[in-house]
C-alpha cells in the first residue's frame, strides 16, 4: 500500500461504498484535525471504521463529496500510466461504438476518472478538470492525453461552477496547439461548427446525438420549430433529413451566427428571442415537429418546485404549437429532476394545453455519456418524444 494519508469512515457509513458508490460524503468521514489538514486533492487510502481498506481515493476536506474513489485496489497510484490506461479504455469503447473522433471521450466517474470531462472535436481535445484531485494531476493528465490521443490542440475549459465548490479557480486556456476560431464536428452525417473556447460547456452537446437522429425520422416534408436551438443540432439535422423549412430560436446571437454558417444552403429562419416569449406569440402558427431542449431549470434542490413548473409551462406552450398529428420533443438536463418527475410534468403540460396523444420514446443521453450504476446524478438527461392528436 502506498505511503499516503488514511481517511476513515464513521461506523456503519461504509455500506454504500462497498456496494459500488464512488463517493464518501464529508458527514460520513471521521473528520479529525489531522484529516482536515490533508491538502485538497491529495491521494488517500479510504478505510472503514474498523480499518478495512475500501480503496484508493482523491480527497478534499472542504467538499461535500469529500472522497472520490479511484478504484478498490489500495495499491493504485494515480500517475501518468494509470491515467493513460483509463483514457485508452474510454477511447477503445468509443471506437467500438463508432463515434471517434467526434464524441465525449471521458464522462467523469462513469469512465473511472472522477470529475474529468473530455470532449473530442476531431484533432481538438477539450478537457474539464472539475475536482481538486484531478486538478492536482494536471501535468500527468496533459502527458496522458498527448500519449493516448495525440491531438493537435488541447484546450482546458475549466470554467464550470463545480470548480468553485472544490476551491478551484476558473480558467479557459489553450495548453498546446493553436485554436484560431470555431472548429468543425460531424454528427449523424451533418457538419457543424462549434466554439470550444467560448460556447456553452465544452462547445457542443453530444449527449443528444441519438435523440436528434430519432427526431429527424419525423422531419421529411415537415415544418420544424427548434426552440433553444443553440448551434442548430436538432433543426439542421431535421433539414438534412428532408424538412421543408425550419425556424431556429435562441437568445444567443453568437450561437445563431455559428448555426447559420453550418446551414449549408438549407431553408431556415433564425430568430433571436426568449423561448417563452416566442412560444406565447399566437401569430407563429403551428409546426409538424417542435423541439424544446432547454438549459437546466433546476440547478439545486431548492429550485425544484419552480423548475418543475417551468418544464410544465414549456410543454404547455410548445404543445399548442404542434399541428394535429405532429411530434413534440422535450428534454430536461437537470440532474435534480427525476425521470418520473419530468414525465409527470410533461403529461400535465399536455393536459393544460388541451392536447392528447401518445409517447413514442423515453430516452437519456447517448452511449458516450455512460451512467455510473450507483450514481443517479450521472443519468441527468431525460427526453420524451410524443405524437399529439
Amino acid at each position: 500500500m502506498p505511503d499516503r494519508p488514511i481517511v476513515r469512515l464513521l461506523p456503519g457509513r461504509h455500506k454504500r461504498l462497498k456496494l459500488g458508490h464512488p463517493w464518501a460524503y464529508s458527514n460520513e468521514i471521521d473528520m479529525t484535525a489531522e484529516v482536515r489538514r490533508i491538502e485538497p486533492g491529495s491521494s488517500v487510502t479510504l478505510v472503514n471504521a474498523g480499518g478495512e481498506p475500501l480503496g484508493a481515493a482523491i480527497f478534499n476536506p472542504h467538499s461535500l463529496a469529500a472522497a472520490r474513489l479511484l478504484g478498490r485496489d489500495t495499491s493504485l497510484v494515480p500517475d501518468r500510466s494509470w491515467l493513460g490506461s483509463r483514457l485508452k479504455a474510454a477511447a477503445d469503447l468509443r471506437t467500438r461504438l463508432g463515434l471517434m473522433p467526434y464524441c465525449r471521450l471521458v464522462h467523469a466517474e462513469a469512465d473511472g476518472l472522477p470529475g474529468v470531462i473530455v470532449d473530442l472535436f476531431g484533432d481538438v481535445a477539450v478537457v474539464q478538470l472539475n475536482t481538486a484531485g484531478m486538478a492536482r494531476l494536471e501535468g500527468e493528465i496533459i502527458d496522458a492525453v498527448r500519449e493516448v490521443l495525440d491531438p493537435a490542440v488541447l484546450l482546458f475549459r475549466n470554467d464550470s461552477a463545480i470548480r468553485g465548490m472544490e476551491g478551484l479557480e476558473r480558467e479557459v486556456r489553450v495548453v498546446f496547439g493553436e485554436l484560431a476560431g470555431p472548429v468543425p464536428l460531424i454528427e449523424n452525417g451533418q457538419r457543424f461548427l462549434c466554439d470550444p473556447a467560448g460556447g456553452q460547456k465544452t462547445g457542443w452537446f453530444y449527449d443528444q446525438r441519438e435523440n436528434r437522429a430519432f427526431v429527424a425520422r419525423f422531419a421529411r416534408g415537415a415544418r420544424v420549430l427548434d426552440i433553444y436551438a443553440y448551434l442548430g443540432g436538432f433543426g439542421l439535422q431535421a433539414l438534412a433529413a428532408g424538412a421543408r423549412e425550419a425556424v431556429l430560436v435562441d437568445r444567443s446571437e453568437a450561437a445563431l451566427a455559428l448555426a447559420r454558417r453550418s446551414a449549408d444552403g438549407f431553408r431556415a429562419e433564425w430568430i433571436k428571442a426568449d423561448a417563452f416569449t416566442f412560444l406565447e406569440d399566437t401569430g407563429i402558427g403551428c409546426f409538424d415537429l417542435v423541439v424544446v431542449d432547454p438549459p437546466a431549470f433546476v440547478k439545486s434542490r431548492k429550485d425544484l418546485a419552480a423548475g418543475l413548473r417551468g418544464y410544465r409551462k414549456l410543454v404547455r406552450l410548445a404543445a399548442r404549437r404542434v399541428a394535429r398529428g405532429g411530434v413534440l420533443f422535450a428534454a430536461s438536463c437537470s440532474h435534480n429532476v427525476g425521470a418520473e418527475q419530468f414525465a409527470a410534468e410533461f403529461g400535465r403540460g399536455l393536459g393544460e394545453a388541451g392536447r392528447l396523444g401518445r409517447i413514442l420514446r423515453f430516452a437519456g443521453a447517448g452511449p458516450d455519456h455512460p451512467v455510473h450504476p450507483m450514481l443517479p446524478e450521472s443519468a441527468y438527461l431525460k427526453a420524451i418524444v410524443a405524437q399529439l392528436d
